[in-house]
């Protein structure tokens, strides 16, 4: 009898960063569940993790050199390691801006600068954004790191594009995990009420866009940003504004 849900990553290798918790714990599990090798990383030593420190080109060199010799070839990346630092615009310094953006933005460069030579066509590149890459989010140096992101992105699908590697961003809204939790609970609240689904999300709503454009599903799409966020970012800052319309009984 024919499979009839085929496993869309069978036989395909895929890197995450990031994966020892959380959003890249599930990406990657998701990831193995569809029949991808997934190599999970993080710069923390985790069970089923390979060490590695996204800001390293030596780390990234080393890495590359032992999918080449184990494998031959690697289908996938998920650059989802990240950081966070919420100093405003008044308080945050330069070290910690460089900080940052070398996790966030040097980081996914240096993944796609090691492994897309090892990509044949067809293969995918995710990399996880955040809804405030497309905000005037406060904290300075994690928004700007996410907005330099963006560009990367683009301008990676543009280079990879011809060799036939897509590359494509998710943006992230709140989503419950240990780096939101780390946040004083106003913010959280905040952010449900600025989101028009009413709640938080979890990782699990995050996963399947992950797998789907890594797979061939998504063979005709590239260069694309994708919010998951429960519509907090479409309505541009006006869903306070039809709240308070609404309390008062206007129109």
């Amino acid at each position: 009898m024919s499979d009839l849900h085929p496993k869309r990553l069978l036989g395909k290798v895929v890197v995450v960063t990031g994966a020892a918790r959380g959003q890249g714990a599930a990406e990657a599990e998701a990831l193995t569940r569809e029949g991808a090798r997934v190599i999970a990383t993080d710069v923390e030593a985790a069970d089923g993790c390979r060490r590695l420190d996204v800001t390293s080109d030596k780390d990234w060199a080393a890495l590359a050199a032992e999918l080449k010799e184990a494998y031959g070839q690697v289908h996938g990346l998920v650059n989802n390691a990240g950081i966070t630092w919420r100093a405003r615009l008044g308080d945050v310094r330069p070290e910690d801006l460089d900080r940052v953006h070398a996790v966030n933005v040097t980081g996914p460069l240096l993944g796609i600068q090691h492994l897309a030579p090892l990509m044949p066509p067809g293969s995918a590149i995710v990399n996880i954004g955040s809804s405030a890459a497309l905000t005037a989010h406060y904290p300075v140096a994690y928004t700007t790191s996410k907005w330099a992101l963006r560009g990367l992105s683009k301008t990676a699908a543009l280079e990879l594009g011809p060799r036939g590697i897509r590359v494509n961003t998710v943006h992230p809204g709140y989503i419950d995990t240990e780096m939101t939790a780390s946040a004083a609970p106003a913010f959280r609240e905040a952010n449900i009420r600025e989101t028009p689904l009413g709640r938080t999300g979890i990782v699990d709503e995050i996963t399947p866009l992950v797998v789907f454009l890594l797979s061939d599903d998504s063979s005709f799409i590239t260069g694309t940003e994708i919010p998951v966020d429960g519509g907090l970012t479409a309505h541009g800052g006006v869903k306070s504004i039809s709240d308070a319309l609404l309390t008062e009984g206007g129109r």
